[in-house]
């Protein structure tokens, strides 16, 4: 696929990294010539130096020929022009646009052909929102992640010492858990050298304190999965923000009705703004999130849930550190830099989250081939989880009619759920677990476990229908 991407900054190049490794032609426009030389010398693609909302420099990036307009310049002007032009100029079909006002949100007119012809919108802030509304629900989890709107979910623990499963073998979890069906789909086990190693999920494979445990289940259930790897924490109440920029703020305003919330911010002028801004509810405090004093003395020992959220990664590690010496019961902290997530993740911070991964299944979902409806990046993005709609018949899939077992997956892949069904009123649909026999059928939702990124090809394939397949 041609590919043209707007913009070089922590997103651009987060999503150029994603789509250069699946064998995409990509293009990367920045008005920087120094950022896409440093890109160009990492990546295997081509950069293009100007303002990408001019048809001059789309067309000098092969607009002409692309498949797709990815704008994620820090301006929303820009991108919201670049799709306008991409669309009435190039042809370009699909169009996609990082957009942080909340006044361009996806479905207005003004996104539509006769506006800004931008097909889908991605918002970092709002995605790194709902990843952390998510572990404010489930405080024990690493990660929530939703398939079939909402009807199944794959979670990522840590498992500790107490939890009913821990130290049990996974065939045995039906008669420690009876009554809810779940799939252990990956197990990463800390070796004695620090590194991370996948452990094999089978029916001998034994649950170890401080596994990191991928498991899919249907969402009624994931409480009861949880309170089997662990004891159940207490729910957030309290709650400290470091950091009141853009997320800071939508955070806070989210979860103000839920949770008794202190934002600390650093800059004067920004804290009169942030005062005028959320709930009266919410504390603002004009100080530096890694002061020591000012941690104890606004009480970080009685903190639920510290999350660190300011534009500098340094900051946002010694402030998570800091809070967790001095008591805070669970840190998260925001990195942008790839490298330092990898490097504190387990540590004493719990939770370092990427806000450009958090976007890339969103952005993914538009580039893979076949019928993907999800798409969520695993441990940094070394791994993944997808949802495919399986369609066709036996005659026009390599999915449908058949069996798990006849199924050709990729060595280490693994379908984790199939989900049945339409949404009723209520939402419900049948969430299955399957097995060696289970067959799959037309429009079921396949939930598939890949540990490499480079399988995502084969998957692609397999939910591919021929060209005699009519809907």
């Amino acid at each position: 696929m041609n590919i043209i991407i707007l913009g070089a900054g922590r997103v651009g190049e987060s999503v150029a990294e994603s789509l250069v490794s699946e064998r995409n032609d990509i293009t990367v426009i920045d008005t920087d010539p120094a950022r896409l030389r440093l890109l160009q010398d990492r990546l295997d693609l081509r950069g293009v130096t100007g303002n990408g909302i001019q048809p001059s420099v789309l067309e000098t990036a092969g607009a002409r020929d692309a498949d797709m307009l990815i704008a994620c310049a820090p301006a929303d002007e820009t991108n919201l022009v670049a799709c306008k032009v991409a669309h009435e100029r190039f042809g370009i079909q699909t169009r996609i646009a990082r957009i942080r006002s909340p006044e361009f949100m996806a479905g207005t007119d003004l996104l539509g052909t006769g506006g800004f012809a931008v097909n889908e919108v991605i918002c970092p802030e709002e995605s790194v929102t709902r990843y952390i509304r998510k572990l404010i629900e489930y405080p024990e989890a690493l990660q929530v992640l939703e398939f079939a709107d909402g009807a199944a979910s794959l979670i990522a623990v840590r498992a500790v010492s107490g939890g009913p499963m821990v130290r049990h073998i996974i065939s045995e979890l039906p008669q420690l858990v009876p009554g809810v069906a779940m799939r252990f789909v990956a197990i990463y086990r800390q070796t004695e050298d620090h590194a991370d190693e996948r452990v094999v999920c089978d029916g001998r494979t034994r649950i170890e304190p401080g596994d990191e445990v991928f498991v899919l289940a249907a969402t009624r259930d994931i409480r009861r999965v949880l309170d089997a790897l662990r004891r159940r924490d207490e729910p957030v109440r309290r709650v400290m923000i470091a950091g009141g920029g853009r997320v800071g703020l939508r955070l806070a305003r989210e979860i103000a009705d839920d949770c008794r919330i202190k934002l600390v911010e650093s800059a004067a002028a920004r804290c009169e703004y942030l005062t005028t801004q959320v709930a009266d509810t919410v504390l603002v405090l004009h100080g530096d999130s890694t002061d020591e004093d000012l941690l104890e003395r606004e009480q970080i020992d009685e903190t639920d849930l510290f999350v660190s959220l300011t534009s500098d990664d340094e900051d946002n590690i010694m402030g998570c550190l800091l809070a967790k010496r001095m008591g805070a019961k669970r840190v998260l902290a925001l990195i942008n830099r790839r490298a330092y997530a990898d490097l504190v993740q387990g540590t004493q911070i719990d939770i370092a989250l990427s806000p450009a991964q958090t976007v890339i299944g969103e952005l993914l979902a538009h580039v893979r081939r076949g019928d993907i409806e999800a798409v969520y990046s695993l441990r940094r993005g070394a791994a993944e989880a997808l949802e495919a709609v399986a369609r066709g018949d036996r005659k026009t899939s390599k999915v449908v009619g058949r069996r798990i077992d006849e199924i050709r997956l990729p060595k280490g892949a693994e379908i984790g759920a199939l989900v049945r069904g339409e949404p009723g009123a209520d939402n419900e649909r049948e969430v299955i677990i399957p097995h060696h026999d289970t067959v799959i059928e037309q429009n079921d939702h396949v939930i598939v476990f890949l540990p490499r990124k480079r399988m995502v090809r084969e998957i692609e394939k397999l939910f591919q229908v021929s060209a005699t397949f009519m809907f």
